[in-house]
């Protein structure tokens, strides 16, 4: 495993290539969506960075998870909130770690459940590459390789941090 950037180091990378990837598409009026919780918090800070005046989003895809009758709803279930209509739109979705795809798949599946956005692209701060399905993010802060007791957690909102952590397994 290679050494975790600090949060400012993966944000940084995260706002290059974000700022690379819609200039390369012609893209000038994108919204912003976080997925609950710690994409909503890059969400936040990737706004303003970039310069988007119009609210961000936020997504709870709680109910659209592909294990929801397994693991049941969390307590902390609250609504998505899109203040603006994605019919058409150019969308930046972020999320703090991408590990299966399963969020984001149940993401996208919500999203088009609002309306048909003209593109989605995919930011995350971590990409730790052990996909169940073939979903890839457009732009990351960083890939790492973690062992199998190793987990990435990003806490926050204030300060926003992110954290390596060994599991007792």
């Amino acid at each position: 495993m290679s050494a975790l950037r600090d949060i400012d180091q993966l944000m940084d990378e995260l706002e290059t290539g974000l700022r690379s990837l819609l200039a390369e598409r012609g893209i000038e009026s994108p919204v912003l969506i976080g997925i609950r919780t710690g994409g909503v918090w890059v969400a936040e800070i990737l706004g303003k960075r970039l310069g988007i005046e119009e609210p961000f989003g936020e997504l709870d895809i709680s109910f659209y998870r592909d294990d929801f009758s397994r693991i049941g709803l969390n307590p902390k279930v609250t609504p998505s909130s899109l203040p603006f209509d994605t019919e058409g739109r150019d969308i930046i979705l972020i999320d703090d770690v991408i590990m299966s795809g399963r969020t984001i798949r149940a993401a996208m599946n919500e999203l088009f459940d609002y309306g048909r956005p003209a593109s989605i692209i995919l930011g995350t701060l971590i990409d730790l590459g052990a996909r169940e399905l073939p979903i890839q993010p457009d732009v990351a802060g960083q890939s790492l390789v973690l062992n199998a007791r190793q987990r990435v957690k990003l806490r926050g909102p204030d300060p926003l941090r992110i954290e390596l952590q060994e599991t007792g397994q």
